[in-house]
């Protein structure tokens, strides 16, 4: 869905088009706004549609919460989360962080995050883009450092944690001029999220 959302949907329709008539496509997602569906509708041949929970629901054994927090100084409120909840007595010097997103390289995207399932990268950095393929187990906190601009992407991101049966702790901060983001998402996710 977010390739559709992302203007992929040329390219997509491109490589269909050299796929052959008779097949099964699967398409999977937590989330599936109105506009997503009708253009995934144009991919589909007799779609059977399958839930397995309510559109844009959050997963029960995460524990939310969101920080409202100036904007220059969320870099702080993040690195004093990371030394409480993360770090577990380690120095603020000794634990080791990556990024991945659209500027790196594969093998530099695939290498952090063998870094990360190895558990040998405590603190991954990701762009949305990026977090979606993200599929580890044992993920114990997503911190939304800032809010998302489409509501559904906060189901998407949290989703990271609280896997295969776990529970996990997703942070939110919210800045002053993002306090029209976080009423979409809790409007999305029908709860509010707790401060």
């Amino acid at each position: 869905d977010q390739m559709l959302d992302l203007g992929f949907i040329h390219a997509i329709r491109k490589i269909t088009g050299m796929l052959p008539k008779v097949r099964q496509n699967l398409f999977f997602s937590a989330t599936m706004p109105k506009e997503i569906s009708n253009l995934a509708s144009g991919l589909l041949t007799n779609p059977v549609r399958v839930e397995v929970a309510p559109v844009a629901t959050t997963v029960d054994r995460v524990n939310q919460s969101v920080i409202h927090v100036d904007q220059a100084s969320k870099l702080k409120v993040l690195v004093d989360i990371l030394k409480d909840n993360i770090m577990k007595g380690l120095s603020a010097a000794g634990y080791t962080a990556s990024a991945i997103h659209g500027n790196k390289s594969q093998a530099n995207r695939e290498k952090a995050l063998a870094g990360f399932k190895a558990g040998k990268i405590l603190v991954l950095v990701a762009t949305d883009i990026a977090a979606r393929g993200i599929d580890v187990d044992g993920v114990s906190h997503v911190i939304n450092y800032d809010l998302p601009h489409v509501p559904e992407s906060y189901v998407h991101r949290i989703g990271r944690t609280a896997r295969a049966g776990a529970e996990g702790v997703a942070i939110a901060f919210c800045a002053g001029d993002e306090r029209s983001l976080l009423k979409d998402i809790e409007r999305t996710i029908r709860q509010s999220i707790p401060v």
